[in-house]
């Protein structure tokens, strides 16, 4: 079962992410309750906050989505995203994410300061490393860029992170299969989601798409 959340800057955008999720095969819903089998999209207004500590509370898997500009709710849909789109993704997304043969692993880099993702398999704070930020060529730079990533990379830490966290997630891959669970979302925070934690997850995804069998996505949630 895939269950997607999704949350939009107006009510508006939210109904056309959520028929984009409904051309794609998804079923609507209007609560949580009576879920079962399938591929399930669910739209929230007002930022969604009590809906998601519901499922939170009752340990209902989903992933979350917010379309357009941060609506100012705080705990909603915009602060927790696993992914944050625009009309022009709407479609790409609602496929990549229906249910799979194959296991997805999605490699998230994103902001402590813009909140962490919901539901996350595993979530690993940056913040140990020496950050590219303060180094002044490196600032306006992101990790997508060469310089930053061998700033990150040289550290002796983060390469032995990455051993770790690549031996835990090929291990637990698996196991989630066992229960069903066939998206499994790899987290990397730093502080502003743009030096650290994209290294981490770019990293990493070039790591795991090397495994058979899997399928491996690389997110950076607050920058482009």
């Amino acid at each position: 079962m895939t269950l997607v959340i999704v949350g939009a800057s107006d009510r508006e955008r939210m109904e056309k992410s959520v028929e984009a999720f409904a051309q794609a095969g998804f079923e609507r819903i209007g609560e949580l309750d009576g879920l079962r089998e399938g591929d399930f999209v669910l739209g929230v207004s007002d930022g969604g906050a009590e809906l998601l500590r519901e499922a939170d509370r009752r340990a209902i898997k989903y992933v979350l989505v917010h379309d357009g500009a941060d609506d100012r709710h705080p705990g909603g849909t915009f602060e927790r995203a696993h992914h944050r789109i625009e009309a022009g993704q709407r479609d790409e997304l609602a496929q990549h994410l229906r249910s799979r043969v194959r296991p997805l692993i999605t490699c998230l880099a994103f902001g402590y300061k813009n909140g962490a993702p919901a539901d996350a398999a595993l979530l690993i704070d940056a913040r140990f490393l020496d950050n590219p930020y303060w180094v002044p060529e490196l600032r306006d730079l992101s990790g997508k860029d060469v310089a930053v990533a061998d700033y990150v990379m040289l550290q002796p830490a983060a390469g032995r992170l990455l051993d770790d966290v690549e031996r835990i997630v090929r291990e637990l891959v698996p196991l989630y299969q066992q229960k069903g669970r066939m998206h499994i979302v790899v987290a990397f925070g730093c502080t502003g989601g743009r030096h650290r934690s994209v290294v981490l997850a770019s990293e990493l995804a070039k790591r795991l798409g090397a495994a058979e069998g899997i399928d491996v996505d690389f997110v950076t949630r607050d920058i482009d």
